[in-house]
Order: C-alpha cells, then sequence, then structure tokens
C-alpha cells in the first residue's frame, strides 16, 4: 500500500476540527509555525514522527488512525 500524504493531512485536519482548533492554535500547542500545519495538512510536507506523536496527544487521537 502506497503511503498518502494528501490522505494523511486531510486525516490530521479532521481530527484538529473535531477538537475546535484552527490551524494556528494548533500550530502553537505542538511548537511549530502555522505553515507547517497548513502544509501538513495539505498534504505538501511529511512530518517527523516525534511532530505526529505531539499532534495526536494535542487531538487526543490514536495514532494509529492515521496508518
Amino acid at each position: 500500500m502506497e503511503y498518502d500524504l494528501k490522505t494523511f493531512g486531510k486525516k490530521i485536519k479532521i481530527e484538529r476540527i473535531k477538537n475546535d482548533l484552527s490551524q494556528e492554535e494548533l500550530a502553537y500547542k505542538v511548537g511549530v509555525s502555522t505553515r507547517t500545519i497548513s502544509l501538513i495538512e495539505s498534504g505538501l510536507q511529511h512530518p517527523k514522527f516525534f511532530l505526529i506523536a505531539k499532534i495526536s496527544k494535542v487531538l487526543n487521537f490514536d495514532i494509529n488512525i492515521l496508518l
């Protein structure tokens, strides 16, 4: 199965919206720029594992839903 960054980004965006957070708020909570969150959600940037783990903790979801 090929890894799809666009699908990955959409899943993060869905979880962010479920948590009623803006991109700016999520970026602040995980310690990155708003642009980084935007690029991840657009499927244009592949985040490192530690950032994925931080995002999943802030958004309170099981990291396995991204796989």
